[in-house]
């Protein structure tokens, strides 16, 4: 098996694996990097999504083959201390339910906010509706979005 070169969270990781073997499962079974949920497989759910080169991606849609040398953040690399404006975003509203998608859902937003500084309702829910919630905290995730916006802002 080949051994890539991963650039994660600021850090070098050198991990051996299938080539097709999705960036997600590297994640979490070679680095025990749990905070990207597996959701769906397929890139539907959002659940798995982390930032390749600041964008964010579904990382059971990428093969470890094509992310050598190229920077990617997970949820654990936002901050050391979840004080990142869309985490404190987050606590502030209390959007969690059961929990499972948001670090796909904060992830979706930190790169939609690097993106548009000022965003209008209809922006928001654009941007994140690539992010399913089955607790239906939409409403929740949407006003952390505007308050994160004012953070960051």
């Amino acid at each position: 098996m080949p051994i890539y070169k991963l650039k994660i969270n600021g850090q070098s990781y050198s991990v051996e694996a299938d080539p097709d073997t999705p960036l997600l499962w590297v994640l979490r079974d070679h680095l025990n990097m749990v905070g990207t949920k597996f959701g769906c497989g397929i890139g539907q759910c959002g659940a798995c999504t982390v930032h390749v080169d600041g964008s964010a991606t579904r990382s059971c849609l990428l093969m470890i083959s094509v992310v050598e040398d190229i920077e990617i953040t997970t949820i654990e690399g936002l901050s050391d201390d979840a004080s990142h404006p869309v985490q404190q975003a987050w606590k502030e509203i209390d959007v969690p339910q059961c929990g499972y998608c948001q670090s796909g859902q904060i992830m979706s937003a930190v790169a939609f906010l690097l993106q548009n500084k000022n965003p209008n309702r209809e922006e928001i829910r654009d941007a994140m509706s690539g992010n399913i919630c089955r607790c239906a905290s939409y409403n929740r995730i949407e006003k952390a979005v505007e308050v994160a916006a004012d953070k960051m802002g």
